[in-house]
């Protein structure tokens, strides 16, 4: 594994919810941080079958692009009754005609589908988020860092927190779903605390624990 020897990197991401997430999570260690969108880059495509391909298209694009290490993220919702449904394309199924994303509209896709699947009781409604980290170098290296958080799938939304579909979905052993948590119930997490709880951070704890701690 290659440690990270420098404060400065690039947010291989366009995602706005994710940078600031990945901001709020960097920004207690003294990292100075742009993200891709900031520095005007382009959004590769995105061509890959897994989290981890498309985590490392994305960061190695921006490495290259600026000559720093960059730290990306994909991720999304890998719903079981659905055969992992989204999953990699939890984007996609937000996808407008114009181009857009609309949250609302992928939310009522996954209940769509969820009631054609036949589960409508929380024992068949498991799924959980995945996200892979991948930290780039410029030279081409690659560190990847795989976090799962499990929960329920939980239909009306509830709470206008967060990003994406976390108004849906209940982590485990919790009454309330990521749209109601703070930014800080969420994903709030520092080294030397035991645990974190979403599926970014997590990720995130053994990015630190492997590339940032001596």
């Amino acid at each position: 594994m290659r440690k990270l020897d420098t404060k400065t990197i690039v947010v291989a991401s366009h995602n706005a919810g994710k940078i600031r997430e990945i901001q709020d999570l960097i920004g207690p260690l003294g990292f100075t941080a742009k993200s891709a969108a900031d520095l005007n880059f382009i959004e590769p495509d995105e061509t890959g079958t897994t989290f981890e391909e498309n985590a490392t298209i994305k960061a190695l694009a921006s490495a290259h692009a600026s000559g720093l290490p960059a730290l990306s993220d994909d991720s999304g919702l890998v719903i079981d009754a659905l055969g992992g449904d989204p999953g990699v394309y939890t984007a996609n199924w937000a996808e407008t005609a114009d181009g857009t994303r609309d949250f609302a509209m992928a939310m009522q896709k996954v209940e769509t589908a969820l009631e054609k699947a036949g589960a409508m009781s929380p024992e068949s409604r498991s799924a959980r988020f995945v996200s892979v980290l991948c930290l780039a170098w410029p030279d081409g290296h690659t560190e990847l860092f795989r976090g799962e958080v499990e929960g329920t799938v939980v239909w009306p939304p509830r709470g206008t927190q967060g990003f994406g579909y976390d108004p849906v979905f209940q982590p485990q052993g919790y009454e309330t779903t990521f749209g109601e948590m703070s930014a800080e119930q969420k994903h709030g997490w520092k080294p030397g605390e035991p645990q974190a709880l979403s599926h970014r951070a997590r990720a995130f704890k053994t990015f630190v624990e492997t590339c940032l701690e001596a």
